[in-house]
């Protein structure tokens, strides 16, 4: 009988050779001030309204489906609810494409799950780098649609928080017909839901869009996401998503938050975090320390600093932030998420200390 006890030698090639995405939990931290994961400051307080654990759940929750429709202004066919809005970025990538033959497209900097996805499911990728004022290279993009059968962009887009041009976004969408489909990232659209694309979705049929609960919503614990697209989008999605992909508490939940009255509290929030934000901005910009604060149309902002030790610095205070120094042309930058006044204040007097002990 053979010893073998070297399980690595079972694992796919391309896993082995996978660095996993580095979450904000994954990093980890220790501190009082967590404004790394970009998730809402306070906790809302839901309660189950019904007790059927003993049965599997709905495949698609009706009143979560039909809700989120009511909501987002789209027909329930053109809904498939998930596991927060990554799983959705993996289910396009399982039903359009053929592994180690078709790509994808994303454009850094942007949301690493885009390429942890196709890595982990062997499919080819194309980085194609944003330009200097983070907007879509339309050009370099055209040149690179061989293979192409997804594109993902992400408006606002995380880590820079800025919105997407959207006469680029059609320039992509009239450049992609009947070769590929754009995927629109639009997680932190309820802080400037105005720019939402959804009503293009009758003009664009290769257009899709994901949502989820975890932002505005304040439900990054409960994992609940969505795809907008046309019938046979959706249709396809249905038939790789896995049986039950909502837990019947998850589903609960995410329908009473869904709910008219929750709904207005949600928009409630976004105000009070939207002047939240301006607030923190109008501070860090008289902070010395601070070389710019780029303007944000979501629940974070993207801070330029003069010291490469900033972030250290409050890491060690007990203020955990996200760093952004590895992606491609975010040098001594960090990504803020807009918490509670006292966590903002938190913030703004670690810099100042910061700046004072660089002085002495």
């Amino acid at each position: 009988m053979n010893n073998f006890n070297d399980i690595n030698q079972l694992v796919r090639k391309n896993i082995q050779a996978l660095t996993p995405y580095q979450s904000a939990r994954r990093i980890g931290g220790k501190g009082d001030v967590w404004l790394n994961a970009n998730e809402f400051p306070t906790a809302p307080n839901f309660e189950l309204t019904e007790q059927c654990l003993n049965r599997y759940p709905q495949a698609q929750p009706e009143q979560v489906i039909n809700r989120y429709a009511d909501y987002a202004g789209v027909e329930a066919e053109q809904l498939i609810v998930s596991r927060g809005a990554d799983e959705a970025i993996e289910l396009l990538m399982r039903a359009f494409c053929e592994p180690s033959q078709d790509s994808i497209i994303y454009c850094p900097p942007t949301y690493g799950m885009y390429l942890v996805s196709a890595q982990t499911l062997g499919i080819n990728y194309k980085a194609i780098a944003q330009t200097p004022d983070w907007q879509l290279d339309l050009t370099a993009i055209k040149q690179n649609l061989d293979s192409v059968k997804l594109v993902y962009v992400c408006s606002p887009n995380n880590p820079t928080g800025n919105l997407l041009n959207p006469d680029d976004i059609k320039a992509l969408l009239a450049m992609t017909v009947g070769k590929a489909l754009v995927i629109v990232d639009e997680a932190y659209i309820e802080f400037s839901l105005e720019n939402s694309l959804v009503s293009w979705l009758a003009t664009y049929p290769h257009l899709v869009i994901l949502r989820t609960l975890s932002k505005a919503f304040a439900l990054a614990g409960l994992r609940c996401g969505f795809t907008i697209a046309n019938k046979p989008v959706i249709d396809a999605l249905q038939k790789v998503i896995a049986p039950y992909p909502l837990a019947s508490p998850v589903a609960d939940i995410a329908a009473t938050a869904l709910s008219h009255e929750n709904l207005a509290v949600m928009k409630l929030h976004v105000v009070n975090l939207n002047s939240q934000k301006a607030r923190f901005t109008s501070e860090l910009n008289k902070l010395d320390v601070v070389e710019c604060v780029y303007p944000s149309s979501a629940n974070y902002i993207l801070v330029k600093f003069n010291d490469p030790q900033v972030f250290k610095y409050c890491w060690d205070q007990g203020i955990i932030l996200r760093d952004q120094n590895k992606q491609p042309g975010l040098t001594n930058m960090i990504r803020i998420t807009i918490g509670t006044q006292a966590q903002c204040d938190a913030v703004i007097n670690a810099l100042i200390n910061f700046k004072r002990q660089g002085d002495n």
